[in-house]
C-alpha cells in the first residue's frame, strides 16, 4: 500500500488540532515504522510551512518537515504531473495537484480529511483513521 499525505494531516498532526491530531499521529507513528510506504506532494511542503510557522515558529515548522523525510518521501513530479492536474475535473486545483502526486508516486490513496473535494479524483481518498486500519490489516 503506498500513501500519499494530504497537507491537512500533516497540519493536524503537527498544531494538534483536536479531535483530528490523534488518527493523524497514530498514522504517522504507523508509517515512521515503514519508511517508503509514504509519500508527500511537493507543494504540500511549503504550503504547511507557511500555515504552521506562524504558530510554532519557522525553526520548528522546517525541523517537523526535515524530520518527515526521513520515514515519507516526496512525489516524484514534473511538468507534465502539473498539466495532468490542470486537466482533471476537480473544484480545488490544490486537490488536483494531490492527485497528479498521488499519480506519480503510485500512491492507491490519498490520506486526507478532506473527502469531499477528492469525489471527482481517480485516487481513492480515505480518512488518517481509514487509512491506518487498511495498513495495519484491520
Amino acid at each position: 500500500m503506498t500513501i500519499l499525505l494530504d497537507t491537512d494531516v500533516l497540519i493536524d498532526l503537527a498544531l494538534d488540532r483536536s479531535p483530528f491530531s490523534a488518527a493523524a499521529a497514530s498514522l504517522f507513528d504507523a508509517l515512521e515504522q515503514r519508511p517508503g510506504t509514504a509519500f508527500v506532494a511537493w507543494h504540500s511542503l511549503s504550503n504547511f510551512y507557511y500555515m504552521v510557522s506562524p504558530s510554532r515558529g519557522k525553526h520548528q515548522a522546517k525541523d517537523f518537515l526535515l524530520d518527515l523525510t526521513r520515514f515519507v518521501n516526496v512525489s516524484p513530479t514534473t511538468t507534465e504531473s502539473f498539466l495532468y492536474a490542470g486537466k482533471l475535473d476537480m473544484r480545488d486545483f490544490e486537490d488536483a495537484l494531490q492527485v497528479a502526486a498521488a499519480v506519480a508516486c503510485g500512491a492507491s490513496v490519498i490520506a486526507t480529511r478532506n473527502l469531499r473535494d477528492y469525489a471527482h479524483s481517480p485516487v481513492r481518498a480515505a480518512e488518517p483513521q481509514v487509512v491506518l486500519a487498511e495498513l495495519l490489516g484491520a
